[in-house]
């Protein structure tokens, strides 16, 4: 029964979007509803994104983040406002023109981001100096009507949190901008063991009416990018378009300097791409709803049940989520389960295991086995931290193995054309090169500078041959 359990999930390298799409299904993570590309999540999935949730949450705070809550609706006279940004998600916004059977005297946007939203109260409450800074940030869900849609990595509605604040002066500013991206970054890579090439976007490719944009790159396995969280600095474009201004101790008038940052369950899709396997699932212990599934062996006889729960007990009260699979179904199919759902750990205990006074401890990413006695639980705490490390050096190693750099315009398109991954070039800051890379590369668009290594001046421009500004790493992307 095991085996026919694995065999509904296509081998991950044989078809890498069939093996996503069958490891979203057998996991129960979420399913299609019959509202166009908007998604159901079901339990599995959803208590991934409580944990997301909970761990970034207090990362924020930590930083003097605050939570509030916006509406949904936002009118289409205040979108208008600032031209940049209506203009980058135009294509997007799906509007309300109906209340009951009323025409609306002003047609409503369902929110596809809060910008507008934030900036029409922050226009209210703004006067001194006192009243600045605002630190704020939103869990909620926003639509925007995407023709290609998948689940987690792209859907029409989807959750996330958007963070929005407000300073006195521009470094402040961008200091906060820059601050939250190293939040993101920290997350990524210690919670969810996702290594990442990160940095600013060029200026072709940052956010709609944003002055810069910073984002966290991971690599999918089949080498694509997902953008997987962003930072944005505003300056004082959106602030002066909505008439923020506040009063100095000198009773001068003053700009005001924005930011916003954001992540979603595309991270979800992440920790699928880079840790999953043909087996289903693999999650990071630090994330996982449920660490620990104790699968009895034998549970028929006599007190084998009786110390699996006694085990889960221990467990739980260490602070390690510790479930016992006491179904009616054989252990190999408890075994699959298990390994399909993702679950860090399986416990597997049975008559003579109880008689040695031990159990069974299989880790799911490399099915290694360990004996631990019933004293020696707290062990467990060095193994789910040794995980999470293995977790990510396998991840950072098949990333830096799919990461090339060139100067030679030729090899660019060789290397594309022959590998999957990331290809780190020199560039200028014009838009039409950048263009032109992404058509005759056949889709690798720039995905961010690296802010590490920094070009000579007699660096050329891979595309034109003028001097080149910045080393731009380029992929393809979800």
């Amino acid at each position: 029964m095991a085996k026919n359990l694995v065999q509904n999930i296509t081998p991950r390298d044989k078809n890498f979007a069939d093996w996503y799409t069958d490891v979203v299904r057998e996991a129960k993570l979420c399913d299609y509803s019959n509202v166009k590309g908007c998604l159901n999540y079901l339990p599995n999935g959803y208590a991934i994104w409580e944990n997301i949730k909970n761990d970034l949450d207090k990362r924020f705070k930590d930083t003097g983040v605050e939570n509030v809550y916006l509406p949904v609706l936002i009118p289409e006279s205040l979108l208008a406002t600032e031209a940049e940004h209506i203009e980058g998600f135009a294509p997007e916004v799906a509007w309300v023109t109906m209340g009951g059977n009323e025409e609306l005297e002003e047609r409503m946007c369902i929110r596809p981001t809060s910008e507008t939203l934030f900036c029409d109260y922050w226009r209210k409450a703004v006067r001194s100096y006192r009243d600045l800074p605002f630190v704020w940030n939103q869990w909620n869900t926003v639509l925007r009507w995407e023709k290609t849609t998948r689940p987690f990595l792209r859907s029409r509605e989807f959750l996330w949190q958007e963070g929005h604040t407000l300073h006195a002066t521009y470094e402040e500013a961008e200091e906060r901008t820059i601050q939250m991206f190293k939040v993101y970054y920290d997350f990524l890579t210690e919670s969810l063991a996702i290594p990442l090439v990160a940095g600013k976007k060029t200026d072709w490719e940052r956010f709609a009416g944003a002055q810069d944009t910073y984002t966290c790159e991971a690599m999918m396995h089949d080498g694509r990018a997902l953008q997987s969280a962003t930072s944005h600095f505003f300056g004082s474009g959106f602030p002066d378009s909505f008439g923020i201004k506040y009063l100095d101790k000198e009773n001068n008038l003053h700009s005001c300097y924005e930011t916003s940052w954001g992540l979603s369950t595309r991270s979800i899709g992440a920790i699928i791409m880079v840790h999953g396997d043909d087996k289903g699932l693999v999650l990071p212990p630090k994330i996982a709803p449920t660490k620990v599934m104790i699968i009895p062996i034998a549970m028929h006889k006599e007190g084998v049940l009786d110390k699996a729960n006694e085990l889960k007990d221990k467990f739980n009260e260490l602070g390690i989520k510790c479930k016992v699979d006491d179904t009616d179904k054989t252990p190999g199919y408890k075994f699959a389960q298990q390994e399909i759902l993702g679950i860090p750990f399986r416990v597997e205990i049975g008559p003579r295991d109880i008689e040695n006074g031990e159990f069974i401890l299989v880790r799911r990413d490399n099915d290694e086995k360990i004996t631990l006695k019933f004293d020696e639980i707290e062990k467990v705490f060095d193994i789910i931290e040794k995980m999470q490390k293995d977790m990510y050096d396998k991840a950072d190693k098949f990333l830096h193995d799919h990461l090339f750099e060139t100067e030679d315009y030729e090899e660019l398109k060789k290397i594309t054309k022959e590998n999957i991954g990331f290809v780190k070039v020199p560039l200028c800051n014009d838009e039409e090169c950048e263009d032109y890379i992404k058509y005759d590369t056949g889709g690798f668009s720039s995905r961010c500078i690296d802010s590490e290594h920094k070009v000579k001046k007699t660096t050329k421009c891979i595309r034109c041959g003028r001097p080149a500004t910045d080393y731009v790493y380029f992929g393809k992307s979800y």
